[in-house]
């Protein structure tokens, strides 16, 4: 039971007991069990081609997610239920509704796109009866089609809400309970280990458990959602041995809310935190909806953004700017510190041998303090980051600068406080002139790269601007775009 990866395959049940670290579940797919209907676009999680969907057991219930094979690994997927197109079909061959209503759209032309928005729009189909237009698009993030215009795309989505048959004729939803049934018997009564030499993974039984690997495995990659580590692989074509997934345990997958803010899990993916952060954190709730795809968000941990350390991370900057305080495991007990204290050097955090990260706690801002994070791109969706500015200012009655707090990825090696910037700005009038009087404090802060994303000018103009643009819509300016259905 414990040497092995076992879990369902549209209607089989699959065990591996030689399954490489780092095999992802498109080639598992296409090249072992010749479900080719899922496609390789771009080997990096941004184009859709490649979207199935896993069903995982939370709280007692089964819920699926789109997922971007090409970036998952097979070792994450113990005890889940993978749905490929070649599913969809029914009884009598027929097709899906989703694939139908792309037919009678026209919403595919050269088609190879075509199985990965199936698969999204059928992970919208499973969980919301009429979407609006705003959801679809949503949904549709992270797929890419360079022949229709998406239009077509959007109508299929729309037209498929309208007729919905009964749940018997759905393969998913006609044998869910069976579903959860086998997925149960799965489960590992302990920790799996599969391989050995230079080809280990090992997907703990408890987080009791990953700290004692920790202990003895101090190299070991950890892997909660792929997202930058698929690259690593794909991309990179490095080798990874051993490997641990942790995205499958409960220690690591709550979200506390308490009077003072939040604390979510490692394991908590941005879909997984979406609902209590925008709720209580509105603008760093916008900004998840513009990390990566659906796809993306649904694999993706905050934890691993911060725990992985890229100056450009999304997440960072505005916990830095709120405040967080990070929580850091190992066998010797827990640590916390300072989000912001984690970030040492370029690909260097302060994380001893044998810690992972168990947890980050999110203070909420005060009514009286005033937020935003502002993530520019190339594009406006499923981008890298170029600059992503946050901001936490408190004013006093009479409209002075108690504190505030600024933080920015991009422009350095880490992300990192505008602590000049901050210190221009404390104890002065909220004012233009103030703000502009303080733009040059940027220069001691920051020293930017060029890369192909932007050049340094532009970083360092760009962060200059954010904090003009703060003051603006602080002061009532309608200075944020706005999409045409939040407008309405």
């Amino acid at each position: 039971m414990n040497d092995s990866i076992r879990f369902i395959l549209n209607g089989e049940d699959i065990a591996l007991t030689d399954v490489r670290p780092t095999e992802t579940l498109l080639d598992f797919l296409r090249l072992k069990r010749r479900l080719t209907g899922t496609k390789e676009g771009c080997a990096e999680g941004d184009c859709g081609a490649c979207t199935v969907l896993v069903g995982r057991l939370a709280d007692g219930k089964l819920a699926y997610e789109s997922v971007n094979a090409c970036i998952r690994f097979v070792g994450s997927l113990h005890a889940t239920h993978v749905v490929t197109v070649e599913h969809l079909a029914g009884r009598d061959g027929a097709l899906h509704p989703v694939q139908q209503a792309l037919v009678d759209c026209h919403g595919s032309q050269c088609g190879f796109c075509t199985p990965g928005f199936v698969m999204s729009l059928y992970g919208l189909w499973l969980t919301t009866e009429k979407p609006s237009r705003r959801q679809i698009e949503k949904a549709l993030q992270g797929n890419l089609c360079r022949c229709t215009g998406y239009e077509p795309i959007v109508k299929a989505a729309e037209q498929v809400s309208q007729t919905r048959p009964s749940a018997l004729f759905d393969p998913l939803e006609r044998r869910r309970s069976e579903i959860v049934a086998r997925l149960w018997a799965m489960q590992a009564s302990g920790t799996i280990r599969i391989g050995n030499g230079e080809d280990r993974l090992i997907v703990p039984a408890s987080i009791q458990a990953l700290a004692e690997i920790l202990s003895q495995e101090p190299d070991a990659t950890i892997v909660a959602g792929s997202t930058d580590v698929g690259l690593w692989v794909t991309k990179q074509m490095r080798r990874l041995s051993p490997v641990v997934f942790i995205n499958h345990l409960s220690e690591l997958q709550s979200v506390t809310q308490s009077e003072d803010g939040i604390t979510i899990g490692a394991g908590v993916s941005y879909s997984g935190a979406f609902a209590a952060i925008s709720k209580k954190i509105p603008a760093l709730g916008r900004l998840i909806d513009r990390i990566g795809g659906e796809q993306v968000r649904n694999m993706g941990t905050i934890g691993g953004n911060i725990a992985n350390g890229s100056p450009i991370g999304d997440s960072p900057p505005p916990l830095i700017a709120l405040g967080a305080t990070l929580t850091l495991r190992s066998l010797e007990g827990q640590r916390r510190i300072p989000l912001e204290e984690f970030f040492i050097a370029y690909g260097k955090q302060d994380r001893r041998p044998g810690e992972f990260v168990e947890s980050v706690f999110v203070p909420y801002p005060r009514e009286t303090s005033r937020f935003a994070a502002f993530k520019i791109t190339k594009r406006r969706d499923e981008d890298i980051t170029a600059v992503l500015g946050s901001f936490l200012l408190t004013l006093d009655d009479a409209e002075i600068v108690t504190d505030i707090r600024i933080a920015f990825g991009g422009m350095a090696a880490t992300p990192k406080r505008a602590r000049a910037v901050e210190a221009e700005l404390i104890g002065k009038p909220w004012t233009e002139a103030t703000i502009e009087a303080a733009r040059f404090a940027f220069d001691a802060d920051f020293q930017p790269l060029t890369d192909w994303r932007a050049t340094a000018e532009y970083r360092q103009l760009t962060a200059k601007n954010l904090l003009t643009r703060f003051y603006l819509e602080t002061v009532g300016a309608p200075a944020e775009l706005k999409r045409f259905e939040e407008v309405a």
